[in-house]
C-alpha cells in the first residue's frame, strides 16, 4: 500500500511558513473529506430507509393477500384457486419479511452506524483541534507583540519577568495543541480509508447473507409451486386471448350494422314485426303530469318480467314495478305532441300510463308483447305457440266490411269452408276456459265501426226530421209504443261486433271482448265511434250525440245475454239474436262497449227494461213491480206513472235523463 502524506511533528514548534502551508493543505483534505461523509451518510441512510419501507411494504403486502379472501366481489366464479394460491405467496411474503428485517437490523449495525461515529468522532475531533490552534497560535502572536513592545532605556525587570512567562505559556499552549492538531490530521489520513470501506464491507456482507438465506429457505420450497402458478397463469392468458379474439370479431360484427342499426326508426315501412314475443325491453319515454295541464316526459328502460311491466332509471341496482299487466288493455294512442304513443289501461280501468316507442317496429312489439301478457300467454307449456295462435286467429278475424248483413254472410261461408272446420277441431284451451271455436268461429270478421243501410238511414230521417233520442216522433203511436216507465242515457264508445255460434252462455261475450281488443291492438285501430246509448223497455239505441240520428236499434226481447267484463268493469257486451233467422237457423251477433261508467249500471237498466216487459202484461204485477224498483239517488233514470201519462200525455222533459258524460 503506498505510503501517506503526513506533517512532521519536528516542525511543530518551528512554525515556519512552509509547514503553515503544508497544514492548510492538510485541513483543505480533511473539509472535502467532512463534506463527502455527510453526503454519503445521506445516501446509506435512505438505503437504510428504503430497506425499513420494505419491511413494512412486505408486511402490508401479506395483510392485503390475506384479505382478497373477505372481498364480497360480486362475481366470484373461480376464486377459490386465487384465495388458495394468495394465501400460499402471503405466507412466502411473511418469511420474506423476516429476511429484510433483519438486513435492515444489519444494515443499521454494519454500514449506517460506522460511518456516522467516524463522523461524530474523527472529523469532529479534527475540526476541534483545528479551532483549538487557531485560538493558541492568536494567543501566542499577541504575547510576543507584547514581549516585543518592553521599553530599551527604563527595563523593568519585573514586567519583563511577567511578559516573558506569559510567552512561554503561550508558546508551550501553541505548541500542544499544534502536535494534536498534527497528530489528528496524521491520523486522518488512515481513518478516511478505513470508514470509507467499512460501510460498504457491512453492506455488501448483509445482502449476502440475506440473498444466502433466502436460497436456502425458498430454493426447495418453491421449485413446484411457481411453475403451477406459471402455468395456471399462462392458461388464464390463453383463455383471455382466446376470448378478446372472439370479442373482436363480434365487435366488427355489431359495427358493420350500417345505419339501420344506429338510424331510429330506419326503413320503417320494410321492417319485419315480430307479433309473437311474450317478453321485451327497451327504453321508452313515459308521460307523467307536472301540472293540471302541463306533461314531461321521462326516458327509461322498461322490460317485462312474468305478467309485469319494469322499469328501471339509469344507474339504478334494479327495477321497479310500473303496472300488472294481467288482463290489461293495451292500444294506441294520439299524442299531439309525439309519434309512436300507445296507452296500458289497468283492468279496473282506474290507472293508466301512456308510453312512446323510438319507431315503428318498436312501437307494434310493444303493443303486440303487452297484449300477449296481458292474455296470460305466459304461464302456458309453450307460450311462443299459443301467441302464434292467437295472432294468427285475430289477423284472420280483421276483414274490412261495410254492413252487417255482410259479415253475416262471411260468417256462414266460413262455416261451411273445410279448412275453417279443420280449425274447429282443435283442441287448444286457453286459460282454461272453453275452446274459442265453440263460441266464435276462426276468422270471423269484426266490425270497428257502426255503418247503417242507407234504407234505414232514410227511414229514421224521412221527412228531414230527425229523431228525438228521448223517445219523441212524429207518430205519437211510437211513443206510446216505447213506453215512458223507462229510460236512461248512458255515454259509450262502440268498439266492434262480430257473430258469434251460440248464446248458450256470457262467455261468448268475454270471448268477443277479447278478440276485439286484440285486433285492435294488433292493428293499431285507436279511434272509436262515441255514441249515446237509450235503454227504455222496448228497444237498445245507439244514438249520434251530434247529429242525434239513431245509428242502431235493438229489440230488448232479442237481447240475449249481456254482461260487463269481470276485470275491466268499463267493458259491457251483449249477445243480439237477429230476428231474420227466426223461421231458418238462429243467428246471432255479440256487441262490444266501452261506458266511461260502470258497466254493471247498463246491465241493470236492460234487466229492468225486460222485467218491466214482461210485467207491463200484467197491471199487478206491474205496480208491484214499480214498487219494488228503488230510485237511484243520482238520478240516472227515472219510473214515470201509466196514468199520469194516460191523463196528460206524454210529457216534454221527461226523457231528459242526464248523460252518463
Amino acid at each position: 500500500m503506498p505510503a501517506v502524506d503526513r506533517l512532521l511533528l519536528e516542525e511543530a514548534l518551528l512554525d515556519s511558513p512552509q509547514t503553515r502551508s503544508l497544514l492548510s493543505v492538510f485541513e483543505e483534505d480533511a473539509g472535502t473529506l467532512t463534506d463527502y461523509t455527510n453526503e454519503l451518510l445521506q445516501a446509506m441512510q435512505r438505503v437504510y430507509g428504503a430497506q425499513n419501507e420494505m419491511c413494512l411494504a412486505t408486511q402490508q403486502l401479506s395483510k392485503q393477500l390475506l384479505a382478497y379472501e373477505k372481498q364480497n366481489f360480486a362475481l366470484g366464479k373461480g376464486d377459490e384457486e386465487v384465495i388458495s394460491t394468495l394465501q400460499y405467496f402471503a405466507k412466502v411474503v411473511d418469511e420474506l419479511n423476516l429476511l429484510h428485517t433483519e438486513l435492515a437490523k444489519q444494515l443499521a449495525d454494519t454500514m449506517v452506524l460506522p460511518i456516522i461515529q467516524f463522523r461524530e468522532k474523527d472529523l469532529t475531533e479534527v475540526s476541534t483541534l483545528k479551532d483549538l490552534f487557531g485560538l493558541a497560535s492568536n494567543e501566542h502572536d499577541i504575547s510576543m507583540a507584547k514581549y516585543s513592545r518592553l521599553p530599551k532605556r527604563r527595563e523593568n525587570e519585573k514586567l519583563k519577568t511577567e511578559i516573558a512567562k506569559e510567552v512561554a505559556n503561550a508558546r508551550r499552549k501553541q505548541h500542544l495543541s499544534s502536535l494534536q492538531h498534527y497528530c489528528a490530521l496524521n491520523a486522518l489520513q488512515y481513518r478516511k480509508r478505513i470508514a470509507m470501506m467499512e460501510p460498504m464491507l457491512g453492506y455488501t456482507e448483509g445482502q449476502i447473507q440475506f440473498f444466502k438465506k433466502g436460497a436456502e429457505v425458498f430454493s426447495k420450497r418453491m421449485d413446484g409451486f411457481l411453475p403451477s402458478v406459471s402455468n395456471m397463469v399462462q392458461s388464464i392468458q390463453e383463455e383471455l386471448d382466446t376470448e378478446a379474439d372472439a370479442m373482436r370479431v363480434s365487435q366488427q360484427d355489431l359495427l358493420s350494422g350500417g345505419e339501420s342499426f344506429y338510424t331510429p326508426d330506419f326503413n320503417a315501412a320494410s321492417a319485419v314485426i315480430n307479433r309473437n314475443l311474450i317478453q321485451k325491453a327497451g327504453y321508452l319515454n313515459i308521460r307523467s303530469k307536472t301540472g293540471l295541464v302541463t306533461t314531461s316526459w321521462e326516458r327509461l328502460y322498461f322490460f317485462t318480467q312474468g305478467g309485469n311491466l319494469m322499469c328501471q332509471p339509469r344507474g339504478a341496482v334494479a327495477g321497479g314495478l310500473v303496472m300488472d299487466l294481467d288482463n290489461c288493455s293495451v292500444m294506441a294512442v294520439d299524442c299531439e305532441d309525439r309519434r309512436y304513443c300507445f296507452q296500458i289501461t289497468s283492468p279496473t280501468g282506474k290507472s293508466n300510463i301512456i308510453l312512446q316507442a323510438e319507431g315503428k317496429k318498436e312501437y307494434e312489439e310493444w303493443i303486440c308483447t303487452i297484449n300477449n301478457i296481458s292474455r296470460q300467454i305466459y304461464l302456458t307449456d309453450n307460450p311462443e305457440a299459443v301467441a302464434i295462435k292467437l295472432n294468427q286467429t285475430a289477423q284472420e278475424a280483421v276483414t274490412p266490411v261495410t254492413s252487417f248483413e255482410k259479415r253475416h254472410e262471411n260468417a256462414h261461408s266460413s262455416e261451411r269452408h273445410p279448412e275453417i272446420e279443420s280449425d274447429e277441431n282443435s283442441t287448444w284451451e286457453p286459460m282454461g276456459e272453453p275452446e274459442s271455436e265453440q263460441l266464435i268461429l276462426p276468422g270471423t270478421p269484426i266490425q270497428f265501426d257502426i255503418v247503417l243501410p242507407a234504407s234505414e238511414f232514410l227511414d229514421q230521417n224521412r221527412g228531414s226530421r230527425r229523431t228525438n233520442p228521448f223517445g219523441e216522433s212524429e207518430d205519437n203511436e211510437k211513443a206510446d209504443e216505447e213506453g215512458s216507465l223507462l229510460q236512461q242515457m248512458f255515454l259509450v264508445n262502440f268498439l266492434g261486433s262480430m257473430a258469434v255460434k251460440s248464446d248458450c252462455s256470457v262467455k261468448v261475450i268475454y270471448e268477443a271482448m277479447r278478440q276485439v281488443l286484440a285486433a285492435r291492438a294488433i292493428h293499431n285501430i285507436f279511434r272509436t265511434t262515441e255514441s249515446h246509448l237509450m235503454v227504455t223497455c222496448k228497444t237498445l239505441r245507439l244514438i249520434d250525440p251530434q247529429t242525434q240520428v239513431t245509428r242502431a236499434c235493438f229489440e230488448l226481447e232479442h237481447i240475449t245475454q249481456f254482461t260487463a267484463h269481470q276485470d275491466n268493469r268499463r267493458l259491457i257486451g251483449f249477445v243480439v239474436r237477429v230476428p231474420e233467422s227466426f223461421e231458418e237457423e238462429k243467428s246471432f251477433s255479440a256487441y262490444v262497449l266501452e261506458s266511461n261508467t260502470d258497466g254493471e249500471k247498463i246491465c241493470y237498466a236492460i234487466n229492468l227494461g225486460k222485467e218491466l216487459t214482461q210485467a207491463q202484461k200484467d197491471p199487478q204485477a206491474l205496480a208491484q213491480l214499480m214498487m219494488s224498483i228503488p230510485l237511484t239517488n243520482d238520478g240516472k233514470f227515472m219510473l214515470l206513472n201509466d196514468q199520469i201519462e194516460n191523463q196528460e200525455g206524454p210529457t216534454e222533459g221527461l226523457g231528459a235523463a242526464e248523460s252518463e258524460a
